[in-house]
Parts: C-alpha cells; structure tokens; sequence
C-alpha cells in the first residue's frame, strides 16, 4: 500500500514542477554559500595552523567544501530534470536515471546532515589540539633566532592582542616557561638572578611571574604592570590578591573556541538549513517521478495521476532494501568463487 497518496492533474504537476525547478536553483546557490563557507573556515584555521597541535581539524572545512561542490552539481541536473518534465518527449530520456537520482539524493542528504552533526560537535576535537598547539607555541616563543621558530613570538603577541587573551588557560602559564631569549640575558647578573628563579629548577631557565607586552589590557587606566606580578613590594598601591590586573584573564584557548565554536555553530545551523532544502526538494522530485509514472493515459498529458512518498509501508520498505543488499552479497560470493574455481582449473591445466 503506496504511503503519502497525493492525485494530480496536469495544473498540479506543472507547479510542482516548476516550483521544484525553482527550489533546485535556490539549492544551488545554497551550495555555493556552503562551499564559500567551509573556504572561510579553512582559510581562518590556516591563519593559526601554528597554534594547533595537528591538522585533523581541517577535515570538517574539506568536508563543506566538497558538499558545497556537490550541493550546487546535483542541483543542477535536479533543475534540469524538472524542467524537462514538462516535455514528455525531453523527460522520456530521464525516466532510467530517476530512480538512481533519488537514491543518489537520499545517500547525499545523509551525508549532509553528519556534516552539520560534525560542525556543531567539533568544538571537542578543537579543545585538544588547540591546548597542546599553544603549549608547543608558548615554549617556542622565545626561540626568534632559531630557522623555523622565528614567527612564532609575533605569533603569539598578534594573537593575544586580537583575542583580549594570555597564555593557554590563563596568563600564570607564562610563569611556568621561559618566554625570554638567552640571547637578551646575563645570566652573571645580580639582578637576573634575584628577579627570577634560575636556582629553585632543575633546568636553570630564566622564570619569573612575568608576562609578553601583548598580555597588556590597555582599557586599564594604570601602566601596565607585565613584570613582578606577584610582588606586591616591586609597584605602589598595589596588591595583586584583591587589585584587578590590568592584562588580560582569559586565556587564550578559551577565547579561541568561543570564537570558533560561535563561528561552527553558524556554519552549522545553515547547513542544516540546507539539508531541510534539500530533504524538500527530493520528497517533491519523488512526487513528480511517481506522478509522471502512474499516469493513467500516458499519450494523454491531461490525463490524472497518483504520486507517492513510498510504493510499500514502511516496514516492506525496509526489508525489501535488506534483500537487496543480501541478493548482492551473495551475487558477489558467487563471482568470487567462481573465480578461484577458474584460477584452480588453469593450474591443474598447466600442471
């Protein structure tokens, strides 16, 4: 028993037509705007690529760059096989390839919903390889003479500055490394040696409760104090228990998914957006393909029809679907066999 029976006439499969017609270009530029959004994304993400550990976060940008290309060419032969539709002569030809078309549909709008599942869910991936990324970058900050390396001081401070943020979870982390060049050190010093803790770790490195320049805030009405932070003696009026700092709280990871998470969940929702277009526009072309179908004069174009969202319920549906997979299971069991019986003939031949 057919599910959804709509009857037509000649008016009704014309709008439809038509309005399928218009709703697949609609589709196109939908895809167009996802393809120029997972480039977007993309090229946002190559900006930083420095600070993130791996490059498994570009998966998700491809992936709505190659559903975005897919979008707008499935549309397009979608818009073109409606338009003929109105042209018996013309659609005759796209009768055989309805049917793949619809089934190519339906495997291609599963795909576009996992890829806006994906955006909204690669928050989680981001979180990891950003924190190991800025760990790796904080580390390498100092190294501005060092062939590969350079960049990544006017990495950080353009970072820092851009997002209002410092360090990786927040701006104590820069207490932890030494962010300063040997290069620009005495380590004879006195004051070297008294402004930091050279002797209290196994490394010798050069720390201090100090932050770059680009951890500065500067809304805040006092100079800013990026060195002996934790030294309330080293500045006047000041202690850094109950004072609000004027650097930057934040860290810079947390600024960094909010801004992309904000950016993802956008991305999206519009391809969810999308994935409803595109689930309209096949449910109609499966109601003009079944309509054009069961005409009941077929020399008539006047003549009424019946379309249908599905031939069987639901359940016939399904296990029709499964014996087909099995029949091509064991269709292709057969073939293998068949061949190794060949292959074994050939030897025993030649033996």
């Amino acid at each position: 028993m057919a599910i959804m029976k709509v009857k037509f006439d000649q008016r009704k499969r014309v709008k439809l037509a038509q309005g399928l017609w218009l709703m697949n270009w609609f589709s196109v530029m939908a895809g167009v705007l996802v393809f120029s959004m997972g480039l977007f994304f993309k090229v946002e993400l190559r900006k930083r690529s420095e600070m993130m550990d791996d490059s498994e976060s570009h998966f998700v940008p491809n992936s709505l760059i190659v559903v975005g290309i897919l979008v707008s060419a499935t549309n397009v032969l979608g818009g073109k096989i409606c338009y003929d539709s109105l042209d018996p002569a013309k659609f005759s030809k796209w009768k055989a390839f309805l049917k793949l078309s619809l089934a190519v549909c339906f495997f291609f709008n599963m795909v576009l919903f996992v890829t806006a599942m994906m955006c909204f869910t690669m928050r989680l991936a981001l979180e990891s390889t950003l924190a190991q990324g800025l760990k790796n970058g904080m580390k390498y900050y100092k190294d501005t003479d060092t062939p590969g390396r350079c960049y990544m001081k006017k990495s950080l401070d353009m970072l820092q500055i851009e997002f209002r943020c410092c360090g990786n979870n927040n701006y104590k982390d820069w207490f932890e490394i030494q962010w300063i060049s040997n290069r620009y050190l005495d380590f004879s010093s006195k004051e070297v040696k008294e402004s930091s803790r050279i002797l209290s770790n196994v490394d010798g490195k050069y720390l201090m409760d100090g932050v770059p320049f680009s951890c500065c805030n500067p809304s805040s009405p006092r100079p800013c104090i990026q060195h002996q932070l934790t030294n309330n003696s080293a500045h006047y009026s000041y202690d850094h228990h109950t004072e609000e700092l004027n650097i930057w709280t934040r860290g810079c990871r947390d600024a960094l998914l909010s801004y992309y998470g904000g950016l993802m969940n956008s991305i999206g929702s519009m391809v969810l957006l999308v994935w409803l277009l595109e689930m309209v526009v096949m449910v109609g072309l499966r109601y003009l393909h079944t309509s054009l179908e069961s005409l009941s004069n077929p020399e008539d174009p006047e003549s009424e029809s019946e379309g249908w969202l599905l031939e069987k319920s639901v359940k016939e549906t399904l296990s029709s679907f499964m014996e087909s997979i099995k029949a091509l299971g064991k269709t292709n069991q057969v073939d293998a066999e068949g061949g190794a019986g060949e292959g074994a003939q050939a030897v025993a031949t030649v033996s």
